[in-house]
């Protein structure tokens, strides 16, 4: 394949033709849909690049494209009373990062979307994501599954915030996704936990003496 002629574009992102391999995949691995089916919804698709600590959606925007992370790590965070950073989710590829909310509404986020790596996505617009809506019935059936895994992940990250130590938040995040320990800062992580840096490490030291 000839790859076409790169694009420098603001915020370190660039932008040209690549395999859609990886987007392709991630559908069928949801959602038992014919090849032909997802390369028909996953041909509006674009991609580029971010680098990292890029903004890729800021606070009191409106999204108006929904974004899938093929290669690299994310998190969205905001600013509470005091100014301080509270990270309220980490991203790791592949998955699609949105706020869904802004998005379907067209409101504005109340949080920020920021690479924590070096970053490759796929973007597509709202009006594409509702062209496949109203004409492929399997992308409707895709995007409810999307739907109820994003559900189940913030519900079961509610309750563990309500009802778990901070020492078994910890470790069930290192058994889940032991791969962010290596790739994202552990400032970010204490704030993902609800802990703070000392706290962090006192338990990261504690368990590895056990």
């Amino acid at each position: 394949m000839i790859k076409e002629k790169t694009l420098a574009l603001p915020s370190g992102r660039t932008n040209y033709t690549m395999d859609k391999s990886i987007l392709n995949h991630y559908f069928h691995s949801l959602f038992p849909i014919e090849k032909e089916v997802v390369e028909k919804i996953t041909h509006s698709f674009n991609h580029f690049h971010l680098n990292k600590n890029a903004i890729l959606l800021d606070e009191n925007t409106v999204s108006t494209k929904t974004y899938f992370l093929e290669k690299g790590y994310m998190r969205s965070f905001i600013f509470n009373e005091e100014g301080e950073e509270v990270t309220t989710n980490i991203y790791s590829a592949p998955c699609f990062v949105n706020d869904f909310l802004s998005f379907f509404k067209q409101q504005p986020t109340r949080q920020i979307y920021q690479t924590l790596s070096p970053c490759s996505f796929w973007e597509t617009s709202i009006d594409h994501v509702q062209a496949n809506f109203h004409n492929i019935p399997e992308f409707r059936e895709f995007s409810r599954l999307l739907f109820v895994i994003n559900y189940h992940e913030l519900n079961e990250r509610l309750i563990e915030m309500a009802s778990q130590k901070a020492e078994t938040r910890y470790v069930n995040l290192l058994e889940k996704k032991p791969e962010i320990f290596q790739h994202v800062p552990l400032k970010i992580i204490a704030s993902y936990l609800g802990i703070t840096d000392s706290s962090l490490s006192r338990i990261r030291k504690e368990i590895s003496t056990v």
